[in-house]
């Protein structure tokens, strides 16, 4: 291994019998165990994180469609990340080597500077919080915009949940969500945000608990129900042991994806469920006839979004 991992400094939390690994670049939890089993999809700490796992998404989650979007009467292209659908995937700070500002045994504070590039002129600060307890890991993300003029802004988290032995087939999903974003097939294109129960219930509900089994699924939800304050999905086995993920208001939006990848590495060894502060595509907002959740970050302005995961059974 080299001197420097590929995927940037090891920041190793523990509490309990549960142990963190946030990985530099990108702000990544990298690995999460609970006495040894994975609650989420690894990758070895000298190698090219793939499929954004555990990434820190900035300054917004999912995709801009073509790359283009219109923000304060000014139109902007950012580059396409996504070549396959032509589209601009999960922001700009996924690769950003984040410097670490506080360290303890069970925490780290990480913080990365967004700087203005063609498609996105802005300066924003991105401090991210991981702080383990015996209980879970809480992830906190906060943005201050550093620039003269108000900038678009959302964050993400991008977590693949693993229930156990087995594939995503095998497990079972419980999904607090009354709506789904329909989207194209072949580019994930948002068309028409839908009840779950509207045209494919057997696809899209699961606000009771049942077997994943072959079902296909990259798509967010929104109409979260919450206990309190507090929306939960958890991810199980058969016997109910797994993972939740929970977080608040802040992210009115989750994907999920059952990380269909055919004859690639990981084809449906996790379940991706990923809160967000906004939409797919959401920096069109205008575009839209329904709430996308989009940020508008002033100047000066801090915006915090938080989640957290924590092992079941």
């Amino acid at each position: 291994m080299s001197a420097t991992p590929l995927s940037g400094t090891q920041h190793v939390l523990r509490a309990g019998a549960l142990e963190a690994v946030v990985a530099s670049v990108g702000a990544s939890l990298r690995s999460y165990t609970a006495d040894g089993r994975h609650l989420t999809v690894p990758y070895e700490a000298d190698e090219v994180r793939l499929s954004y796992r555990g990434a820190t998404l900035a300054p917004w989650p999912n995709r801009v469609v073509d790359g283009k979007y219109t923000f304060a009467g000014e139109e902007f292209q950012v580059a396409l990340t996504e070549p396959a659908r032509g589209h601009a995937l999960h922001g700009l700070s996924s690769w950003l080597d984040y410097e670490a500002v506080e360290t303890a045994d069970d925490r780290v504070v990480l913080r990365a500077v967004i700087q203005p590039q063609t498609g996105y002129p802005w300066r924003v600060a991105v401090t991210t919080t991981f702080a383990l307890d015996a209980d879970g890991i809480t992830q906190t993300v906060v943005a201050e915009n550093l620039s003269d003029t108000a900038a678009p802004w959302g964050t993400a988290a991008h977590p693949y949940l693993v229930a156990g032995d087995g594939v995503v087939d095998d497990w079972y999903l419980e999904l607090p969500a009354d709506r789904v974003l329909e989207v194209t097939p072949d580019r994930l294109i948002p068309t028409e945000l839908v009840g779950v129960d509207a045209h494919d219930p057997e696809r899209f509900d699961f606000r009771i608990r049942r077997q994943i089994g072959p079902t296909e699924l990259d798509h967010a939800y929104t109409g979260l129900r919450r206990t309190g304050a507090v929306t939960e999905v958890r991810v199980t086995d058969a016997s109910g042991r797994g993972v939740a993920i929970s977080w608040d208001g802040a992210c009115p939006w989750v994907q999920v994806h059952t990380s269909d990848k055919p004859g690639k590495p990981g084809h449906r060894a996790g379940m991706a469920i990923e809160p967000m502060t906004c939409a797919p595509d959401a920096f069109n907002d205008a575009t839209y006839p329904f709430d996308t959740g989009l940020i508008v970050l002033e100047p000066g302005a801090p915006a915090t979004a938080s989640w957290s995961i924590r092992p079941l059974g």
